[in-house]
């Protein structure tokens, strides 16, 4: 295996890893803006107000992108492992 066969796996593990993370990531964040923006026009200031509202988007964008994101995941490991031979020719 060539250094540059290395280095392609890992960019495309971490592309996978960045494509299958972003849906949540991204819920994430707007729940947070949101209840933010909530805390700082009613000026309540309970740190435990945002985990909730979280909690809840993580498991509901969780439900939604699974199927998707398990799509993601079994094609790059699928590419993965069809191309074993093809690592191992290389060495």
């Amino acid at each position: 295996m060539t250094p540059d066969m290395v280095a392609q796996i890992g960019r495309q593990a971490l592309e996978t890893t960045f494509w299958v993370s972003a849906p949540m990531l991204g819920l994430s964040l707007l729940v947070g803006l949101m209840v933010s923006l909530f805390q700082a026009m009613t000026q309540i200031n309970e740190a435990t107000l945002t985990f909730v509202p979280k909690m809840l988007a993580l498991f509901l964008a969780t439900l939604l992108f699974f199927p998707w994101m398990l799509d993601v995941l079994v094609g790059f490991m699928t590419g993965m492992l069809t191309n074993i031979p093809q690592y191992v020719r290389a060495s």
